[in-house]
């Protein structure tokens, strides 16, 4: 996946890590240190989420310590990992911003990714993948719908 697609899926999907991150001082900082911010990024991101369902897995076999350090370990990952490389990089902006940023990035998930994930899952005979990536195109195309409300309400408000 390229850079500019990882992008977009990470700012799609965890904006709510980004709620005190704020605009940052993306303009100042070299092309390799911001490359090297978006792949921290989502290694951070990656790791937190992963930590969540590895939590899941370990309450669910009796592991309850096991399942609250995992927690602890994706809450740091995200909130303070995430968040700090994220503020440096500028990722947040103003919530107009956000939402245009956030609408884009649903539009190429439901109209290219997924579905090209699921053309090439369905030729690989991966049928329950296939499924899955249809599914979630169409959960991206309603939070795209959702967002472009806002946008239109945030708008209208002014």
């Amino acid at each position: 996946m390229s850079v500019n697609a990882r992008h977009l899926l990470l700012v799609s999907g965890l904006s709510v890590a980004l709620g005190a991150a704020g605009a940052g001082a993306v303009g100042q900082l070299s092309a390799q240190t911001k490359s090297n911010l978006d792949t921290a990024m989502h290694g951070e991101a990656f790791a937190a989420a992963k930590y969540m369902l590895y939590a899941e897995r370990a309450r669910a076999s009796g592991h309850k310590d096991l399942a609250t350090y995992f927690e602890k370990a994706a809450r740091v990952e995200r909130t303070d990992h995430f968040a700090k490389e994220a503020k440096l990089f500028g990722l947040a902006g103003s919530n107009e911003a956000n939402l245009r940023e956030a609408i884009k990035g649903e539009s190429y998930e439901s109209q290219t990714m997924y579905p090209q994930f699921a053309q090439q899952a369905e030729a690989a005979g991966d049928q329950q993948a296939a499924a899955l990536f249809r599914e979630i195109a169409k959960d991206e195309a309603q939070h795209q719908e959702n967002f472009q409300a806002f946008l239109t309400k945030l708008s209208a408000a002014k």
